[in-house]
């Protein structure tokens, strides 16, 4: 999986992303549990968004993502806000060298990016080994309802003035898994052509239990699992599930 130009494109994308949202989740959980420290990690951090918020909002944050192209936009954007924060070109589940944090966040259904089931279990140690004592880890993933009912062999389609797409979701060959064919076209106002590049994705989710036996052999005490950023617990249609735990 590549990012080359979906890079540029992921903003446009993510528009109605509910990064408000998030930040007031994490800084509720960091509230109700005693997190007084200002030190964050957002890994896959994408384009850095949401880790560009954080810093505004007071946070000694550092931002991790495995694509330099990402990153590359990430760094612009904040130097263009006059932010000082340190982007690290790094797989999350190989971590090396970047300290110890309060909290370490993977949002917006990143961890499902993982394509190895064995590297999801090393991701949670690799965060484990860089939280301080008691320190929070709160992610999202895609819940196995969304993967089995509403993505496999469905279609999704955009026609904007700027950015389309059409989008196809095929199951694959692991458990709980789909790969994303996309072909994006984005007006160059320039010449007024659209320029038409295609990208492949992958994800893969596990069930609940499997995510908790993962965190508990991880060293981490789970503390909430909720229906998204909704305050209520995991439901028969709950599309993404948000996973709250500390370090033991």
């Amino acid at each position: 999986m590549t990012y080359e130009r979906f890079a540029y494109v992921y903003d446009y994308l993510m528009r109605d992303a509910p990064y408000d949202q998030w930040l007031d989740m994490l800084i509720s959980r960091m509230d109700r549990y005693g997190i007084v420290g200002k030190d964050i990690l957002d890994l896959a951090c994408g384009t850095g968004e949401f880790t560009i918020e954080l810093a505004k909002h007071g946070f000694a944050v550092s931002g991790v993502d495995l694509s330099e192209e990402m990153l590359a936009v990430a760094n612009g954007k904040a130097m263009n806000q006059r932010l000082s924060i340190p982007f690290f070109q790094q797989n999350m589940a190989e971590l090396d060298g970047l300290g110890d944090y309060d909290c370490v966040t993977i949002f917006c259904d990143s961890l499902n990016y993982i394509r190895e089931e064995s590297d999801v279990p090393r991701t949670f140690k690799q965060v484990h080994s860089h939280l301080k004592t008691a320190g929070l880890f709160m992610f999202d993933v895609h819940s196995v309802y969304k993967m089995e009912h509403l993505f496999q062999n469905k279609t999704f389609a955009v026609n904007d003035e700027d950015v389309s797409y059409i989008w196809d979701c095929f199951p694959s060959g692991e458990p709980y898994s789909v790969e994303h064919d996309l072909s994006f076209f984005v007006l160059d106002r320039e010449s007024g052509l659209y320029d038409r590049f295609d990208e492949y994705h992958y994800q893969r989710t596990y069930p609940i239990e499997q995510y908790k036996k993962w965190l508990e052999d991880a060293g981490f005490e789970l503390l909430e699992i909720l229906s998204d950023l909704e305050e209520e617990p995991v439901h028969d249609k709950t599309e993404r599930i948000l996973f709250v735990a500390r370090k033991k």
